[in-house]
C-alpha cells in the first residue's frame, strides 16, 4: 500500500529535496523529503493561511497541528517569542521540523511531538493548521475536537480548508461544537477559518 503523508512510518525510500518559501516577507529554504505532506512545495492551502493571517506576535505556547515538514512551526517561532508545539503523526514529518527549525535558528523553541508527545496540561494561546482532512470526517472531527478543548480561555484558532473539501460546513460544524467560527479569508479554492473558545 503506498504511504499517506499521515503514515506514522513512511515506507518509501527517504529522498530529500529542499523547497524555498517565503513567509510573512521572509525567506525560508526547507529540507523535505519523499513520505510527507507537499514535499515539492510549500502546500497552496498553507501559503493561503499564511498570507490572509497576520502574523502573530509577543509570546505565549502555540500548537500547528499536522506540522508537516514545519513550514508553519517554523514561520510562528521566528515571528515571535512563542514556544511552537508542532504535532504530526509522521515520523520523518517530526524529524524534518526539527531539522527546519535548527536551519531556521528556533529550533530551542519547537517542540516536534507526536500527539501524545504533549503534556496534558499543557493549553494553547493558538493553534494554527492546514488540517488532514483526508483521514475522513469522523477522524477529523475526533482530532478538531481534541485539540480544540486545549484552547486557553480567549484562544484562536485559524485553520485553512479546501471549499471543495467541505470547508463551509467544516466552519458550521465547529460553530455548532461551541467554537464560534468565522471564514476570514478565501483564495485559490480555500476557506480560512478562525474559531475561538467559547
Amino acid at each position: 500500500m503506498a504511504d499517506h503523508y499521515f503514515s506514522a512510518e513512511p515506507g518509501s525510500a527517504d529522498v530529500r529535496r529542499t523547497v524555498e518559501a517565503r513567509i510573512w516577507g521572509k525567506p525560508y529554504t526547507f529540507t523535505t523529503a519523499t513520505g510527507v505532506f507537499s514535499r515539492d512545495r510549500l502546500d497552496i492551502g498553507t501559503a493561503v493561511l499564511l498570507r490572509e493571517v497576520e502574523p502573530p506576535t509577543g509570546s505565549g505556547t502555540f500548537l500547528d497541528l499536522g506540522c508537516g515538514y514545519g513550514p508553519i512551526a517554523c514561520a510562528l517561532a521566528v515571528e515571535t517569542d512563542a514556544t511552537v508545539w508542532a504535532v504530526d503523526v509522521n515520523t520523518r514529518a517530526l524529524e524534518l521540523t526539527g531539522a527546519n527549525a535548527k536551519a531556521a535558528g528556533v529550533a530551542d523553541r519547537v517542540r516536534a511531538v507526536l500527539p501524545d508527545g504533549v503534556p496534558d496540561e499543557l493549553r494553547f494561546d493558538a493553534i494554527w493548521s492546514n488540517p488532514a482532512i483526508h483521514i475522513g470526517k469522523p477522524e477529523l472531527h475526533k482530532m478538531l475536537l481534541r485539540w480544540l478543548a486545549r484552547l486557553a480561555p480567549g484562544g484562536d484558532a485559524w485553520f485553512v480548508v479546501g471549499k471543495n473539501l467541505g470547508g463551509d460546513s467544516l466552519q458550521r460544524w465547529m460553530t455548532d461544537q461551541g467554537y464560534p467560527c468565522e471564514r476570514v479569508g478565501s483564495a485559490k479554492g480555500f476557506r480560512v477559518l478562525h474559531a475561538t473558545t467559547p
